[in-house]
């Protein structure tokens, strides 16, 4: 119990950590990134209309005042209001949330299903030319940005073949060039890692003892080389998983797809400090919080760190 009482207690300490590091650099990038009053008046606004927006939305104060205020909001989850379409901030990005976490978990699903799979075959035939082959696919395709795919998968499906859309839309269709594009984009990663895993596991004495004793092939796989492979795959896929809550910022906005990604690219655009803000703490949040459960995946999966925390 006070282990995991103090477990508990170090994991806050971190959040802190985190969110107050990452609060006071924002705060200092966003403050010398441009003048938004500017931006707000637009083109030929008078130097007092300028002035007179600052001091409407404090920026005509100290940074140190302005630094102490945005703090105290932050502890609020008060982000303040869009500078571009006077919504609230928090309110605006949570409602591109759903779109981005769906999107998240689709790529997630597919990445698993279709690189799983591909590694364990690739780690259990080692030698083959077949794996050979395989292995030269995956090796060019880690190295192909996600926009070089995303731009391809448009091409041939949106414009040669036209059966997809390639902006984002309401239809089940507009779903697929995006979710397939991150999808490519993390699978050979995983198919690599996954593989490893299995090659690693063939090696061992224990592996070797059970192949010699007549275990069946499909025994081997699902009771030593998975398992142990898996393990490592839960860490990859959770890495994954926190790039694409960040919003996959290229894809989104390849597609014109309405998450996270586009809204921050927006925003950075058109210095919307509020909104900014708020998307970079959404995220933040979301990441702590699935590396929280990552780890109790891990203590639940391995049992060298359940009995550590005993």
């Amino acid at each position: 119990m006070k282990s995991r009482l103090k477990a508990v207690r170090s994991r806050l300490i971190q959040l802190i950590v985190l969110l107050g590091t990452i609060s006071t650099t924002l705060f200092l990038l966003l403050r010398i990134s441009g003048d938004p009053a500017v931006l707000i008046a637009g083109e030929g606004a008078s130097p007092e209309t300028i002035d007179a927006i600052r001091a409407d939305y404090g920026f005509d104060r100290s940074l140190i005042v302005q630094y102490l205020i945005f703090i105290w909001d932050i502890i609020r989850l008060d982000f303040g209001v869009s500078l571009v379409n006077a919504q609230p901030a928090l309110g605006f990005v949570l409602d591109y949330l759903p779109s981005t976490l769906t999107l998240t978990f689709l790529a997630i699903f597919f990445n698993t299903i279709l690189a799983i799979p591909a590694g364990v075959w690739l780690g259990a035939k080692p030698g083959q030319r077949r794996r050979r082959v395989l292995s030269t696919i995956v090796s060019v395709a880690q190295g192909t940005p996600a926009y070089v795919i995303a731009l391809l998968l448009i091409q041939i499906f949106a414009v040669w073949f036209t059966v997809l859309p390639s902006i984002a839309g309401t239809g089940t269709w507009a779903w697929v060039l995006p979710t397939a594009t991150l999808t490519f984009a993390l699978s050979p990663n995983l198919i690599r890692v996954v593989a490893a895993s299995i090659e690693e596991t063939t090696a061992q004495d224990y592996f070797r003892t059970a192949k010699a004793n007549g275990a069946s092939p499909s025994v081997l796989l699902m009771k030593h080389s998975l398992p142990n492979a898996l393990l490592s795959t839960t860490s990859l896929l959770g890495a994954q998983f926190a790039f694409l809550l960040s919003g996959a910022l290229i894809t989104e906005f390849i597609f014109a797809w309405p998450g996270l990604g586009l809204i921050l690219v927006q925003s950075i655009t058109n210095l919307d400090f509020p909104t900014i803000q708020a998307t970079v703490f959404v995220v933040a949040y979301l990441v702590f919080f699935v590396n929280l459960i990552l780890d109790q995946i891990f203590r639940f999966a391995d049992p060298r760190l359940r009995k550590s925390q005993v």
